[in-house]
């Protein structure tokens, strides 16, 4: 068998799933990522005959998408701010809107030194292994309520040799953040049960939804105990940033300014408002 032959059974097989475009985009991905090709690789291996090992690993590839499992729970990785990461189960996979999150930071940083930073709600670390990575100056502690979660964030950044501290706790539990912090960031969860059916399947049925959902009468739950927390926890100069429901940037200002802070949101690459960045004057 050929990739080009590749290409068409996954086209054929996953086309019900997902758009043309996006099944060459996975498809690319498995080869990345479990064949170790480059891109040049895809691009001219199309009529190379694949040795047995390769075909086995993309069959079985195949037949894993077919169940709507998201191919970087079939890797065990994901591509984020030019690092790989271990994904799993227990973790959401980081996505681009995130990726601008980190971006805006480091951008509005990129001058100062030495900032101590809590990144909540981890989950695999890419927020703050991403920015210790571009300024290792920077303090970072990741925190998580999910055991498993703050394990595999404590493995990423092992890997990355990247230094860290971690906090295993339930944010809604505590009455006090353990430090003084320049930044406090997170990407809780904010999808609200009403929106689950927009949510796609390989989503719902395998991403946590410890880490995705909050209940409809109380969205915004992690963000005012956030809030709240960084009265006392944030530097006088410090700055709060969340990524947020794209549906509820009105409430999220509102929410800020009932709570003593200034706020802005930003919209992402696609437009929607997904990015908050909140201080106090």
């Amino acid at each position: 068998m050929t990739l080009n032959q590749v290409k068409s059974l996954y086209q054929e097989q996953l086309k019900p799933l997902y758009p043309e475009n996006e099944i060459h985009s996975i498809l690319q991905i498995v080869c990345e990522d479990l064949l170790n090709w480059s891109r040049s690789d895809f691009m001219i291996k199309d009529r190379e005959e694949l040795n047995h090992l390769q075909e086995e690993i993309l069959q079985k590839s195949l037949r894993e998408l077919r169940t709507s499992k998201p191919v970087q729970y079939i890797t065990g990785k994901a591509h984020f701010y030019g690092h790989v990461f271990a994904v799993n189960e227990h973790t959401l996979i980081p996505r681009q809107e995130t990726e601008e999150l980190v971006d805006m930071i480091i951008k509005d940083h990129k001058a100062e030194t030495y900032l101590n930073i809590i990144d909540i709600g981890t989950g695999t670390g890419c927020i703050g292994l991403s920015l210790k990575a571009a300024k290792p100056d920077f303090i970072i502690t990741l925190m998580d309520v999910s055991e498993e979660a703050l394990a595999t964030a404590q493995s990423n950044a092992n890997y990355l040799k990247i230094p860290v501290k971690t906090i295993l706790q339930d944010v809604l539990a505590l009455n006090e953040l353990p430090e003084k912090y320049d930044i406090i960031v997170s990407n809780p969860p904010y999808v609200r049960d009403l929106e689950k059916a927009e949510i796609h399947k390989n989503v719902l049925e395998n991403e946590p939804h410890l880490a995705l959902f909050v209940d409809d009468n109380n969205a915004l739950v992690f963000y005012r105990k956030i809030m709240e927390l960084s009265k006392d926890a944030l530097q006088p100069n410090g700055k709060l940033y969340f990524e947020i429901n794209q549906y509820l940037p009105e409430e999220m200002k509102a929410l800020a300014t009932e709570l003593g802070f200034q706020s802005e949101v930003y919209k992402d690459l696609n437009g929607n408002y997904r990015m908050m960045k909140c201080w106090r004057d």
